[in-house]
């Protein structure tokens, strides 16, 4: 055999090794990818801790999508949450992912978790998450100030709730890293070492009902308290502007004597640039013609609402599914 032939022959077989082997992998094909191609393929879910809502509205999500979009199967996968989620999501690792709109804005300004800009998009903005920060009653902690030197669950690595959980802390005079027993756990964790009185106090940031935080409130009841974070507002809005609103969280919610005042910010949806746009435009659809699905899911999804989806900034809207909430009537 020829030289250059011996040479086909080794490219040839390549290709067959490089074909067998993303066939048993299933061969995913990413939605970027897709958009050359007929369409279809599996997406992956970026969501959070399996007792939040993001997980839970996650799942919700992924069914609608392998039920309604043909040639797609989607899986929701537990994480971190936000920061996590948008490093997976540009790394290729997802394609969707939650994130509050906070941790989303810093990554397209290459700020707080992140040294550079990141590629990434909105297909819509969601329902708010509520900052929700719980103490032990026997704890002594009556302001965030009090929260020095105890110790404080300020939820996973690289989650939107370990950012707010900082910024809050810094916003009372006290330095995350030095004045308070940080632990860095996910909210099962949390749960957990507040049921063993291992820690003091707790930061979350999820939707009503968020599972873990009614599964404190109803084993615990007034052993625990909710703490209300609003005092540091005025610092968070001088900071770093009108992104995080006064809130409330209803009593009914968690079963408390009142309403509790609270922080929230915005949740939103997140994809690769090059994220395929009739694609895009399609999960935008299914979640706002079939919110009622995900409602059954978790009522947080009641709080989606069309008429603001489009209000992403600072970060860009994907460009189908600008398209697509336009004719949903959404406002700019």
């Amino acid at each position: 055999m020829k030289k250059h032939q011996m040479r086909g022959a080794r490219l040839a077989v390549a290709a067959l090794v490089l074909s067998l082997a993303a066939s048993a992998c299933g061969g995913k094909q990413t939605a970027t990818e897709a958009s050359d191609s007929a369409g279809g393929g599996r997406l992956t879910i970026a969501t959070g801790n399996t007792t939040g809502v993001y997980y839970q509205l996650g799942g919700g999500l992924a069914k609608l999508i392998s039920d309604d979009i043909d040639g797609y199967r989607a899986t929701a996968t537990a994480t971190g949450a936000s920061v996590q989620n948008i490093q997976g999501l540009t790394s290729g690792t997802y394609d969707l992912a939650f994130s509050l709109l906070d941790t989303a804005g810093d990554a397209v300004n290459g700020e707080g978790s992140f040294t550079k800009p990141q590629q990434v998009e909105a297909l819509t903005r969601l329902y708010p998450n509520y900052t929700q920060v719980l103490v032990r009653a026997d704890s002594g902690i009556t302001s965030l100030a009090d929260m020095k030197g105890k110790r404080v669950s300020t939820g996973s690595p690289n989650s939107g709730t370990e950012v707010i959980a900082r910024r809050l802390l810094s916003a009372a005079g006290l330095n995350p890293d030095s004045d308070v027993q940080t632990q860095r756990l996910g909210l099962p964790e949390t749960v957990d070492a507040m049921k063993d009185s291992t820690i003091d106090a707790l930061f979350w940031s999820g939707g009503l009902p968020s599972g873990g935080i009614t599964d404190l409130t109803t084993t615990l009841k007034e052993k625990v308290r909710f703490l209300d974070v609003t005092p540091q507002l005025s610092a968070l809005s001088l900071k770093y502007g009108d992104i995080y609103q006064q809130g409330s969280i209803p009593a009914a919610v968690y079963q408390q004597p009142g309403p509790i005042p609270t922080i929230v910010v915005a949740n939103v949806l997140l994809v690769k640039k090059g994220f395929n746009a009739d694609l895009a435009a399609k999960i935008v659809n299914l979640i706002h013609n079939k919110k009622a699905a995900l409602v059954t899911v978790n009522q947080a999804a009641a709080e989606i609402d069309a008429a603001t989806a489009a209000q992403t900034a600072p970060v860009p809207l994907n460009p189908g599914a600008e398209k697509a909430l336009k004719s949903l009537g959404a406002r700019p």
